[in-house]
């Protein structure tokens, strides 16, 4: 079967996360996807272990999670034969994704308004900290400091109650959603495409895309007025839905509704919470929610986490248990929903990979491409992508271009 994307040609010269994660997901869905790396040297991640893929001075377990699906060219854009061949991969795309510091690009001259001057078909994508224009467009950022300035991390940890204090998320997921917000900008982008036969500049921040995706933290202030503060496991808008101690571990529950919580309060041996007048509704029990938690407490803690678990869940009630990844990669459902895959790279004929969990009915994801090693394919590009000979590639290399 044909994928979703296949034809779709992506010049990804983008490096770290955001960039490479949006090109990773482009390549999922079937586009050929050739990233652009500095010779010798390559995207920093490949440098960010250990853990390494055969050995250190092997491939890191960083670089591995967002490149598949990918081929790697080598190309010294301080050259002016390699800016040249950059512009000239550009004609030849539909898609192009950077994170270079802003005006770095205009500086080479291929900015997005000159190649696409040539190319009016592209769709140009910049991914940057604080956007393409504005007061900060040349500041640079990493994602923690985005977690930290955009609000995330001021709703994150343990209350101060507690003696908590801000906590950033464990993987980053500031980077992680600019890519997604930036592949899905392309796929409309390509969309429109199709209706009127021209592309467009896309401007994605990290800042823009750490504050937009708050959800209903975001509108609780909004309307309400209220900055959001640390809650641990606590959901601002519904209670009870939390992490519950247990007589040898922990839970998750998540109740959603009254429904739900009677029959929660009904496991729990304490049906009559669920007729006082301060626990019917999900309002009242928001109000009041310490009163309802210190009583949930001390009937957690009388069985076990899997006792709970199995009655629960019987009962229809939300609740999960609190997984590290050994758990999760080794439990029945990641199996059965093959989550794990293996794919063949030059250092590993069986390299573990997380499936993209996207199902497609009839344009299946693919796993083509295992994460290339620096300038695996620079050759094999150029031949197909700009019809180059053998002679004209080993020019360019003798010139330090490639």
């Amino acid at each position: 079967m044909s994928t979703a994307l296949n034809g779709i040609r992506v010049l990804d010269l983008s490096r770290i996360l955001a960039g490479p994660w949006a090109s990773q997901l482009l390549g999922d869905y079937g586009a050929d996807v050739v990233k652009i790396e500095r010779p010798g040297s390559g995207d920093d991640t490949r440098q960010w272990g250990p853990p390494w893929l055969g050995g250190e001075g092997g491939e890191s377990a960083y670089f591995l999670s967002t490149n598949r699906n990918k081929r790697s060219v080598t190309v010294d854009l301080k050259t002016d034969a390699g800016v040249d061949l950059v512009r000239k991969l550009a004609l030849e795309a539909d898609v192009v994704i950077e994170n270079f510091k802003v005006g770095t690009l205009a500086r080479f001259g291929i900015a997005a308004e000159s190649l696409r001057a040539s190319n009016p078909r592209l769709i140009f994508c910049s991914i940057s900290t604080y956007g393409q224009h504005g007061s900060k467009a040349q500041m640079p950022g990493y994602d923690a400091m985005i977690q930290a300035s955009g609000g995330l991390m001021s709703m994150t940890g343990a209350p101060k109650d507690e003696n908590g204090g801000p906590q950033k998320v464990g993987v980053a997921i500031a980077d992680i959603m600019t890519g997604m917000y930036a592949a899905t900008a392309i796929l409309a982008a390509l969309a429109a495409r199709e209706r009127n036969g021209a592309g467009q500049i896309i401007d994605v921040p990290l800042y823009d895309s750490q504050v937009a995706w708050l959800a209903n933290q975001n509108m609780n202030y909004l309307v309400g007025g209220i900055v959001p503060q640390r809650r641990g496991t606590a959901h601002p808008n519904i209670v009870p839905y939390q992490m519950f101690a247990t007589a040898d571990g922990h839970l998750m529950l998540a109740v959603g509704n009254d429904s739900q919580f009677r029959s929660c309060v009904a496991c729990l041996g304490l049906s009559e919470l669920a007729d006082q007048p301060e626990f019917t509704s999900n309002a009242s029990r928001v109000q009041n929610r310490h009163i309802l938690v210190n009583k949930l407490d001390t009937a957690f803690a009388a069985c076990t986490t899997a006792d709970w678990l199995r009655v629960l869940t019987d009962a229809g009630v939300p609740c999960g248990p609190i997984n590290d990844l050994h758990e999760v990669f080794t439990s029945d459902y990641v199996i059965e929903r093959q989550l794990v895959l293996k794919q063949t790279h030059p250092l590993d004929n069986e390299l573990p990979a997380v499936a993209n969990p996207v199902k497609f009915s009839k344009t299946p994801v693919c796993y083509d491409k295992a994460p290339p090693l620096l300038g695996q394919h620079t050759a094999e590009v150029l031949r197909e992508w700009l019809g180059y000979s053998a002679e004209s590639i080993d020019s360019l290399r003798d010139a330090g271009a490639i």
